[in-house]
């Protein structure tokens, strides 16, 4: 498909630091949900700067959303969006991404790694076909929780929030850990789908397979 300059046609702040943008989409732009693809701004200094981040709506939309998690202390990409607003335009390339729904299982999320979840959830929703899935969503704090309200909406007691900096009533106030999955999982038999930081899915896709989850079962960006 190429490269495409696109406008932004929204861009908002869903959390302190997690900003929404709605994009125009290409004729004939197509992705599977839990794929991304390279976005760039369209200007002199920032074209030849892209960054992967993932499609967050639905394939079936007459727009592209994401949901980017700004860094302003890098003064980088992100802090450059963080910054764009409607009518800039943006340049995004080919769809890339291995994190692509194989099946009911646990979906394992680290902050903004929540982001390709988004897609898949909104498409088995739509398609009644959610059911048997599960989310163990990780912040730091209530704050950083993205979507949390639909997320709710879509799986009831199947979602999940954990957070590692803060006592919240009626939440996890832990990391995941051995003795966290052990306790919260009960077939390691099924489908783990994960995405955070690289550490953040190193370390538990280690805790996995040392649980007894088949390599395959994990689906993880490679």
């Amino acid at each position: 498909m190429g490269k495409h300059i696109v406008k932004v046609l929204e861009a908002n702040f869903i959390t302190h630091d997690v900003k929404r943008f709605v994009l125009e989409k290409p004729p004939g732009y197509t992705f599977i949900p839990g794929q991304g693809t390279d976005i760039s701004i369209n200007l002199p200094e920032w074209k030849d700067k892209p960054r992967p981040f993932t499609f967050t709506g639905l394939n079936k939309w007459d727009y592209l959303e994401f949901m980017i998690k700004i860094y302003p202390e890098y003064h980088g990409v992100t802090d450059m969006l963080g910054k764009t607003n409607v009518e800039a335009e943006l340049i995004i390339g080919d769809v890339f991404g291995a994190i692509q729904y194989q099946g009911p299982g646990i979906f394992i999320a680290g902050g903004a790694g929540i982001t390709p979840f988004m897609a898949i959830f909104r498409e088995l929703y739509d398609k009644k076909k959610l059911r048997g899935n599960r989310l163990i969503n990780s912040n730091k704090t209530i704050d950083d929780v993205i979507m949390g309200t639909e997320i709710q909406k879509m799986l009831k007691t199947d979602f999940i929030n954990i957070f590692t900096r803060e006592q919240v009533i009626g939440f996890v106030s832990r990391r995941i850990d051995r003795k966290f999955l052990i306790e919260n999982v009960v077939d390691f038999g099924q489908n783990f789908y994960l995405c955070g930081p690289a550490s953040f899915v190193s370390d538990i896709s280690k805790l996995l397979l040392d649980l007894g989850v088949n390599v395959k079962a994990l689906v993880i960006e490679k």
